[in-house]
């Protein structure tokens, strides 16, 4: 099983203290986003939990206790931006917290699981095509020698965060400015030895020099695992997203980082309601099982090839 902590919130931002008493209890309990009362139980065993993808812009308040990991395989997809407080308005201040952060998290990990993300990307009278790269450029500068690949999207104009798009101005994309950008782009990740993908896009930029990745990325963890991996492309993703299978054990409606493009929050009274019910002792975050929930238990399992995991360790003829 992958593990994904979480397309839907920032857990090691915020709820990091929840999370490492899941990892204690063994357990943890996710609600269906569409059937409410329906909520799985999974298992976070070791032995079932091949790898743990997490997904922040801020993983400092983990820090400390990321030791506590160390039955784990884990990576971090790591947002950082060159927008400002009117777009990410909860965000701590990048050069002094940010960047130090993916630096010590690098250290300790290793550059090849800490992925830096700039996206989304979109464009306004402010955040031109010269800014991002601006932006990025100095971003990359910072991050050297501490990441091997930069994941790239640009902003996909959901119904629910329009209004907020709107207020920023955003312009639509043209293609040749797209295209431009992701090619320059393309050239400052090579400058600073980073191989440069996208996420979930569908334009196609391989003649810019930038190629279609996956964020839940099947080849890093399999060589992060040292073997193969039994699983397939997650089918509850768009259809332009690469990633393999996972779990997913976070909640929508939970993160108070406030981005304006974000597609996981309703709104901020939605994102208040959430934070109330937040106990560090539930097995669910950001909520409790009520009486009338159906838990099941989640059937989950390992997918790793342990066959050829044990003949990478032998020759042809068996010595």
């Amino acid at each position: 099983m992958i593990l994904s902590v979480s397309r839907r919130t920032d857990v090691p931002a915020y709820y990091s203290d929840w999370f490492f008493e899941r990892i204690e209890a063994g357990y943890a309990c996710v609600r269906n986003p569409i059937s409410h009362h329906q909520v799985s139980r999974i298992s976070l065993a070791p032995e079932v939990v091949d790898c743990i993808v997490f997904w922040t812009k801020n993983p400092a308040p983990m820090l400390e206790r990321i030791s506590l990991l160390k039955e784990y395989m884990y990576y971090f997809q790591f947002t950082l931006t060159g927008y400002g407080k009117d777009v990410e308005p909860g965000l701590p201040d990048k050069k002094q917290v940010l960047i130090p952060a993916f630096r010590t998290l690098a250290g300790s990990l290793g550059a090849e699981r800490v992925i830096w993300r700039y996206d989304p990307i979109f464009f306004s009278e402010r955040y031109t095509a010269a800014y991002h790269l601006r932006a990025f450029t100095q971003i990359a500068d910072a991050l050297e020698g501490y990441t091997k690949r930069v994941v790239i999207s640009f902003l996909d104009f959901y119904p629910k965060i329009r209004k907020n798009l709107e207020k920023l101005g955003c312009e639509p994309f043209e293609e040749e400015s797209l295209c431009a950008l992701a090619g320059l782009l393309a050239q400052t990740a090579k400058s600073h030895g980073m191989e440069i993908v996208t996420c979930a896009e569908k334009a196609d930029l391989q003649k810019y020099g930038t190629a279609h990745g996956s964020c839940i990325d099947k080849e890093l963890i399999q060589r992060l695992c040292g073997c193969g991996l039994e699983a397939g492309k997650d089918k509850n993703q768009r259809s332009q997203c690469g990633c393999m299978e996972s779990i997913d054990i976070g909640a929508y409606d939970t993160c108070p980082h406030g981005c304006l493009y974000c597609y996981a929050n309703q709104s901020g009274a939605a994102v208040a309601g959430g934070r109330k019910k937040h106990r560090v002792d539930s097995p669910i975050l950001c909520s409790e099982i009520l009486p009338e929930d159906r838990v099941t238990e989640r059937k989950v399992k390992s997918l790793k090839r342990l066959q050829e995991s044990l003949e990478s360790y032998f020759s042809w003829d068996g010595t």
